[in-house]
């Protein structure tokens, strides 16, 4: 059995081994030198290999044993005389090897391995991958900006052939702080240059991000940018061998190297020289089904206005692809189908042939207006929605129109018009669809409430909850209630939507209500109904009227009955009230441009202690609204009324006129304008002169939510038919608006400028909406 060694006399004896194989070759010397006594000891524990197991197999401490052992195994010529010992060997009779042999020895050569040693060696180990480190984002960026500043300084600038001029007699166009347009004059001037700079501003990097605190690195990267996108542009406008010279300037030239400072990146403005080329122009145009249909798409040809021989413009043929699109859905074809253009370039004949697949099939006519849900909104409900009739021919706008209107109800979240062939066209002979309205219920039931307060009227908080398909088609049941200092009041509402025919709707109302001012006190039972052409957000109309039956009863007091306790009045008041109005301002909610008037008149009799008296209340209102400017409006409103034919004492003091307040003339309470009596009571008239004046200046607080609106309003009431205008009132403060997506929210502050006694110094009214 071969031999083992202790463990500590192998680790001995291979640690030996290396620091002798170490000396041999890394140090060059040569190995004659073995006279050392520790040589001797390595030696003699090599030849230890070889000896029998049982030389280790002694029952003692590991240590001394192999201390023993060793001894017993040195020889005793080695003892007596270990240096002629140690030259009494193979090696030292055959001498040292050559120098050249040595020199030839890699000092990084393996070892051969050695029998019996199983350790292994630690030059074998694997060492772990040494993973290489990320590099510095700082240098990487600051090498960036180096390499950017130098190309982009001026004579490193490059263009589509590597050659490029600046223009010497250009017209500058700035596109913001950091970016200019050099175009051509005279003859090579470009036509669409207001349109390329146009499109060009709208899209730069350099402009979009010109106040940011930018290096010059990114303004470099931002040009490269722009200059592609300024490439693209002159192509969409058919200069396909356009080619631009780009500069930088703000660079002020040092001296010298030592002279060199920082750029004042501020002062840096990118520099494009346009050189347009040659215009490429429309070679052959082909409209697939239409080039083949003769006379019969003659007309539809017309509606592609664009013609071999005109310039090239990307944007001129998208515009006419959708005006033929249009033209055959209005003229019938219910399944036309316009694809996507193709246009071609030749860059030798300097044109684009230009292919817009194009197939008509037949003409159509409308059949039926079938509803996907019959007792929602029935297929006859639709019917009478749509601005179409059974057998008319076939326009896209009109199916449009219907879908538009059937969102408009409010009770769908979606709903899809599609239109369904029943029976093929013949010859000339057109075909017919009927058209398919697939709806999804929305919500139909709704809770609101609305909070107002001002100085004259104190709160007023008004809740309701509705249902508004709960008689289908559209009709709407309503309940509400009001609480307020100065008003309560409970009612019932129903009304039909598109009543008869669109847009006609019919209103019914119930309501009991008591009202408490300083004009009057009144509690009254009224019944309303009437029919009106309703406006919507989504319909917005410029003519709308109104006309119905009012029949009332109430029991009222003046301030003077108030003040001596004396029993209220009844009175029993029936009324045709009649309403006019043209709309011709761009929102309902919040106008910025356009005007408004409208004519109210109620012809009436009121019957009060078995006398009867007939009158007739007549008001008219206009407003106007101008912009000043991107962030100013300039609105203005008037009001004048009166009543005739009866005496003021026959009329109700609900039914009189009385001015001041949030929604008249801000600064004085509610109905505090005009006649008093004896005690300095309001007591209402019958001539009524209203005016307001106001700024709405947007802030840009908030997103742009914010506005102030600095007002001057003035008012008077007479107790004559005419206003004399003799007793004027004027208010004038400021307001905050600040816009939501039903409105905006108004918060006002008025002082009047010629107080009568009992006057506040101040007003404040909150409320939702602009005043008018």
């Amino acid at each position: 059995m071969a031999a083992r060694l202790p463990r500590a006399v192998a680790a001995t004896a291979q640690a030996a081994w290396k620091a002798a194989s170490r000396t041999a070759f890394t140090g060059r010397k040569s190995v004659t030198r073995t006279s050392d006594l520790p040589l001797a000891r390595i030696v003699a524990a090599l030849l230890a290999l070889g000896a029998p197991a049982q030389v280790f197999a002694q029952s003692m401490p590991v240590g001394l044993q192999a201390d023993q052992e060793l001894q017993a195994l040195i020889p005793d010529s080695a003892v007596q005389d270990a240096d002629t010992w140690a030259v009494d060997t193979d090696a030292a009779r055959t001498g040292a090897p050559p120098e050249t042999l040595i020199e030839e020895i890699e000092a990084d050569a393996a070892m051969p391995d050695i029998a019996g040693i199983t350790i292994p060696w630690p030059d074998g180990t694997e060492l772990p991958t040494i993973e290489p480190l990320s590099p510095d984002p700082d240098i990487d960026v600051a090498e960036q900006s180096t390499d950017a500043a130098v190309e982009a300084l001026p004579g490193q600038e490059e263009t589509d052939t590597g050659v490029g001029a600046k223009l010497v007699d250009a017209d500058i166009v700035r596109v913001g702080s950091q970016v200019e347009l050099a175009f051509p004059r005279g003859a090579d001037a470009i036509a669409d240059q207001a349109a390329i700079a146009a499109r060009f501003a709208g899209l730069s990097a350099l402009k979009s991000f010109d106040d940011d605190e930018d290096n010059l690195a990114q303004i470099v990267r931002r040009a490269r940018t722009d200059r592609e996108l300024l490439i693209n542009i002159m192509r969409i406008h058919g200069f396909y061998d356009a080619q631009l010279y780009q500069s930088l300037g703000g660079l002020s030239a040092a001296a010298s190297a030592d002279d060199a400072g920082p750029v004042d990146v501020e002062k840096v403005v990118v520099r494009f020289d346009l050189q347009p080329g040659p215009q490429y122009r429309l070679g052959r145009i082909g409209l697939g089904e239409l080039d083949a249909g003769g006379d019969a798409f003659a007309a539809l040809r017309g509606a592609f206005k664009l013609n071999p021989g005109d310039a090239i413009n990307s944007d001129r043929v998208v515009a006419e692809r959708l005006n033929l699109q249009s033209a055959l859905g209005e003229g019938g074809y219910a399944f036309a189908k316009v694809g996507a253009p193709d246009l071609l370039i030749d860059h030798e004949r300097r044109e684009g042939d230009l292919t817009v697949p194009v197939t008509p099939g037949g003409r159509y006519a409308i059949g039926r207006v079938v509803s996907s849900r019959e007792t929602f909104l029935s297929s006859r409900h639709l019917d009478r929605i749509a601005r179409f009739d059974n057998g008319d021919a076939y326009k896209l706008s009109q199916i449009d129109d219907l879908r538009q209107a059937v969102l408009a109800t409010g009770l769908v979240s979606s709903v899809t018009v599609e239109t369904r062939e029943v029976i093929k066209p013949v010859g000339e002979a057109p075909g017919t669809v009927d058209v398919d309205v697939t709806l999804t219920p929305a919500p139909l039931h709704t809770i609101a409430g609305l909070a107002g307060y001002s100085s004259g009227e104190g709160f007023r908080l008004e809740a309701q909850w509705e249902h508004r398909n709960i008689f289908p088609p559209e009709g709407m049941l309503r309940v509400r209630g009001v609480v307020g200092t100065q008003e309560q009041l409970a009612g019932v509402t129903f009304r039909r939507n598109n009543f008869l025919k669109r847009d006609l709707t019919f209103n019914s109302d119930i309501f009991v209500r008591n009202q408490v001012s300083p004009a009057f006190e009144a509690l009254t039972i009224s019944g309303i109904a009437g029919v009106e052409r309703q406006t919507t957000l989504l319909f917005q109309k410029p003519w709308i009227f109104a006309g119905g039956l009012e029949i009332l009863a109430t029991r009222e007091r003046d301030a003077a009955a108030i003040r001596a306790n004396a029993p209220r009045t009844t009175y029993f008041i029936g009324a045709l009230p009649m309403r006019g109005m043209y709309d011709g301002s761009d929102s309902l909610l919040d106008p910025t441009r356009g005007f408004r008037a409208g004519l109210r008149a109620s012809p009436e009799i009121s019957v009060q202690n078995g006398v009867r008296s007939t009158y007739g209340r007549v008001q008219f209102d206009a407003s106007y609204y101008q912009p000043a400017g991107d962030s100013v409006v300039v609105a203005g409103r008037v009001r004048l009324g009166t009543i005739m034919g009866a005496p003021i004492a026959s009329i109700a003091p609900s039914r009189r006129f009385y001015a001041g307040g949030g929604g008249s003339v801000r600064g004085y309470g509610f109905q505090q304008i005009g006649p008093r009596d004896a005690l300095n009571a309001p007591s209402g008239g019958r001539a009524l002169s209203e005016f307001s004046l106001e700024a709405r200046v947007k802030t840009g607080l908030m997103g742009g939510a914010v506005s102030v609106v600095p007002f001057v309003d003035a008012g008077a009431v007479d107790t004559t038919t005419r206003p004399s205008f003799q007793d004027i009132k004027i208010g004038v403060g400021v307001g905050v608006r600040y816009q939501t997506n039903f409105g905006p929210i108004r918060i006002d502050v008025g002082t009047p400028l010629n107080r009568s006694p009992g006057d506040s110094l101040i007003g404040v009214y909150v409320a939702l909406g602009q005043a008018f």
